[in-house]
């Protein structure tokens, strides 16, 4: 393993050193050398880069290069965390998030449970993206599949972000497999990877190693991990290992890439799988 992906890999325990220092130095005297030494160990892992950029066909990089999938999901949805809207979608590119999009089910406007004061939590059932369906982008191979998480209450009220960002910050020391939630990665081939993150407890139906069609149903959208209401976080990468992978943009197709706030509809497709 090269030092650089070492480093990625050390990532959550370099910052866990530093809030454990903060802690300890309430109590005792901490060297202004180990205090800046942790704080600088911990930005290191943002600032170094994996050498080396996938090869897109036909030329290009990630951030040049769009790769066209299908959607992974039907019905009608909206767009959040857009890389439509800017890029690192999500404000970090860690665990290969450059490019991500998060998606909420909308039957139709109002269908979902509006952000506001009260109530301060809600069962996942009040969401119409709970449970619904998450299907492969394309024909793949199942190479991480993990759904023994349970899906918690949602977050989405005024009251309730403070804890949300105590236990996001939590999870981010934990590693990636504590913000994702229960999660698949499907090798789409050529080095491209998908996430499918924060799925429902249980509902995957595809083992490690399975061949999938494009279309066919791989879980269930869940509330699971670093997540404030049920949704579904997908991205494509170039490797399965989230310490090290770097995003790569998509293009979803007959959608597109939508914007933030922007719904769209996909289709079932009414062709039988081979």
């Amino acid at each position: 393993m090269s030092a650089v992906r070492l480093i990625k890999r050390l990532r959550p325990g370099f910052y866990g050193l530093v809030v454990l220092i903060v802690v300890v130095g309430f109590f005792v005297e901490i060297p202004v050398w180990a205090r800046l030494g942790a704080i600088v160990l911990a930005f290191s892992t943002e600032l170094v880069r994996v050498p080396g950029h996938k090869k897109i066909p036909g030329g290009g990089t990630p951030e040049t290069a769009a790769i066209e999938v299908a959607a992974p999901v039907t019905g009608r949805w909206s767009a959040l965390n857009s890389p439509a809207n800017k890029v690192p979608s999500h404000g970090t590119r860690a665990c290969g998030q450059a490019f991500a999009i998060d998606v909420l089910r909308e039957p139709e406007d109002g269908s979902r449970p509006a952000f506001g004061w009260w109530p301060l939590v809600r069962p996942n059932r009040d969401f119409p993206a709970f449970g619904e369906p998450a299907l492969a982008v394309a024909d793949a191979t199942v190479v991480r599949a993990r759904d023994g998480k349970r899906d918690h209450l949602s977050r989405n009220s005024y009251p309730a972000l403070p804890a949300f960002f105590v236990e996001a910050a939590a999870r981010d020391m934990a590693g990636p497999g504590a913000l994702i939630g229960n999660h698949l990665i499907l090798d789409l081939g050529d080095g491209t990877y998908a996430l499918y993150a924060h799925l429902q407890r249980g509902s995957i139906t595809v083992r490690e190693g399975e061949r999938v069609r494009a279309g066919e149903q791989l879980a269930r959208v869940g509330n699971t991990g670093n997540s404030t209401e049920p949704h579904l976080h997908f991205q494509l990468m170039d490797s399965a290992d989230l310490h090290t992978a770097r995003g790569i943009p998509f293009n979803w197709r007959g959608v597109g890439v939508p914007r933030n706030g922007d719904a769209f509809t996909v289709e079932p497709s009414t062709a039988p799988l081979p």
